[in-house]
């Protein structure tokens, strides 16, 4: 089993940043791809930004430009850099863990509230 623990969510005002840490207990990066999600109040959990063990990455036109993922293997940590925040960033944000072949991971979550 792996637990994923998420840090770093916080309130901000609109056009601050933010940085989420997320700190696996295990050594999984170097063969998962690893994502941020998120869910407004409300809505339906989305996909933010995904790195793949190549360090591909991949980003919800929502938040290109203004958002990066990124990873420290040697930590087991993978971060997501949140500029120019809106109120719509506004969600509980969640890291996940994912292969095709071996079992999947969530983190618990990190609230982000931005206001206006």
């Amino acid at each position: 089993q792996v637990q994923l623990v998420e840090s770093g969510g916080g309130l901000v005002q609109v056009g601050g940043s933010l940085r989420l840490s997320c700190t696996a207990s295990r050594s999984i990066f170097v063969i998962y791809d690893l994502g941020w999600y998120r869910q407004p109040p409300g809505k339906q959990r989305e996909l933010v930004a995904t790195i793949a063990p190549t360090n591909m990455t991949n980003y919800a036109d929502s938040v290109k430009g203004r958002f990066t993922i990124s990873r420290d293997i040697s930590k087991n940590t993978v971060y997501l850099q949140m500029n120019s925040l809106k109120p719509e960033d506004t969600a509980v944000y969640y890291c996940n863990a994912n292969h095709k072949f071996l079992p999947g991971y969530w983190g618990q979550g990190t609230q982000v509230t931005v206001s206006s």
